[in-house]
């Protein structure tokens, strides 16, 4: 009556569970996982109810779906499959001038205490997609509230809008962001200055996430705001938590020390040398002394091991460099320093699909007799190598965590359940323990203490 739609439905009122029950019928349907996410995104934008109710049903299921790998397939059809803005904010650096109104706009009759913010120069591992990278920070607040009960009146998806250095974008006529080049340099940093300040002022007690952020932009920006706000970098930090936490949950059935660990990460960017850091933490925590820790500690790149007479070197690979003095000769390939140093745990953030070589893996597995390895690039086609190949090639001996989803696999009649080292697992439940304790700086201690929290959940029971 109040509605004027007296005739208007049919005369059966659902309840919310026999709606779920509808909509999942409806969802299975989809003959792929892109019609998936588009099914489940009409759904997030006409009945949001529904959908965290759905959703926390079906998470498990669902976050490969809303979130990585089906999300880099969303974000490179973005402007194809673009209907409605799904709650995010735009902000465009030619319009730096309108970013209070945007704020305001985007925030109204909300109480916003999570920002999840990109630039999207570094999605994934596919690179630079302007603003179609909004689909990332509305993708990981969908999990935030799935996950760990974030409510969605509090949260605010944003990208940052400063061009893109993509020129399939650039040509492409529906691209929706800015057409021009990315800008850098002091205006870029002015009006990243100009974001947090603002955002700060707007929204009181603030949790801002940043998420796919460019090399070294990602590095730079969190240590210019870690100590004056609380902030958090997912690449960096959450990346660096998950994999340390895969190590220790690893040990944790190996019954191995961690301080007797060498590791090995290949590729050297934003994620790369977060996971060195976090690894380089815990093996502080643990006891050793900064050089000691730096000894356990290997960073390979598409030059080879990274050594402190290379050029170029960002603040975080020169941290890591080992001295060219020390080496007996140049280790210019990943295969070479595997040989060479015998690693016991191996990572890969190369986004180089397949560069964990059979010969490469046998190698590693020849020196250690449970091998940790690591391949977390993502999407599905960027992984260093598949779960079922690393058990082969170890003969069931690896502990394996994947940056992806993986199936169990079936090796000699011995079923390996594999784990995903997703972010996911971590950045929601750390960031809602923030917010509930309005933590006003997110130090080592805390990011260490997730990092124990999250290893210490792995079952030691299965292969």
């Amino acid at each position: 009556e109040q509605l004027n739609i007296v005739g208007l439905l049919p005369p059966i009122v659902q309840t919310l569970e026999e709606q779920i029950e509808r909509t999942y019928l409806q969802y299975q349907k989809k003959v792929n996982d892109l019609e998936k996410r588009v099914y489940l995104m009409t759904l997030f934008n006409t009945n949001r109810t529904l959908f965290y109710a759905l959703m926390a049903l079906h998470v498990e299921e669902f976050m490969p779906i809303v979130y990585d790998p089906t999300v880099a397939d969303a974000i490179r059809q973005y402007d194809e499959l673009f209907m409605k803005p799904q709650d995010a904010a735009f902000l465009s650096i030619d319009h730096s001038e309108d970013m209070e109104k945007a704020l305001l706009n985007a925030s109204k009759g909300k109480n916003v205490k999570l920002i999840v913010v990109t630039d999207a120069e570094a999605i994934l591992g596919i690179g630079d997609w302007g603003v179609n990278g909004v689909a990332i920070a509305i993708g990981k607040l969908m999990v935030y509230t799935a996950a760990a009960g974030v409510n969605p009146n509090e949260v605010l998806p944003l990208v940052l809008d400063v061009g893109t250095d993509n020129k399939q974008l650039l040509d492409n006529p529906l691209y929706l962001g800015n057409r021009h080049a990315r800008v850098r340099g002091e205006k870029y940093y002015n009006f990243i200055d100009k974001f947090v300040n603002t955002a700060e002022k707007l929204f009181p007690n603030l949790y801002l996430h940043w998420e796919d952020f460019g090399r070294p932009n990602a590095a730079a920006i969190l240590e210019r705001y870690q100590d004056k706000i609380t902030t958090f970098n997912d690449d960096i930090q959450g990346t660096g938590i998950v994999a340390l936490a895969g190590i220790l949950g690893a040990l944790n059935i190996s019954k191995e020390k961690y301080i007797e660990q060498r590791v090995m990460i290949f590729g050297a960017g934003t994620a790369g040398a977060g996971i060195a850091h976090q690894i380089y933490e815990e093996f502080i925590q643990q006891g050793l002394t900064s050089d000691e820790a730096k000894q356990h500690i290997y960073l390979v790149d598409k030059q080879g091991l990274l050594t402190d007479n290379m050029p170029d070197l960002t603040e975080g690979q020169q941290f890591f460099a080992r001295r060219s003095c020390e080496l007996n000769q140049p280790l210019p390939t990943l295969q070479d320093a595997v040989t060479a140093l015998h690693p016991t745990v191996l990572i890969g953030t190369s986004t180089r699909a397949g560069a964990f070589t059979e010969e490469i893996v046998r190698e590693m597995a020849a020196h250690t007799k449970r091998p940790i390895i690591f391949p977390l690039s993502n999407p599905t086609e960027l992984a260093e190598a598949t779960a079922a190949d690393l058990i082969e090639w170890t003969e069931g001996r690896a502990l394996i965590a994947t940056g992806i989803p993986s199936k169990p696999v079936n090796y000699k009649g011995v079923i390996y359940t594999i784990g995903q080292a997703n972010n996911a697992l971590m950045y929601p439940g750390l960031g809602l323990g923030i917010m509930a304790s309005t933590a006003r700086f997110v130090n080592q201690a805390l990011l260490s203490a997730a990092a124990h929290a999250l290893g210490g959940i792995v079952d030691t029971t299965q292969p």
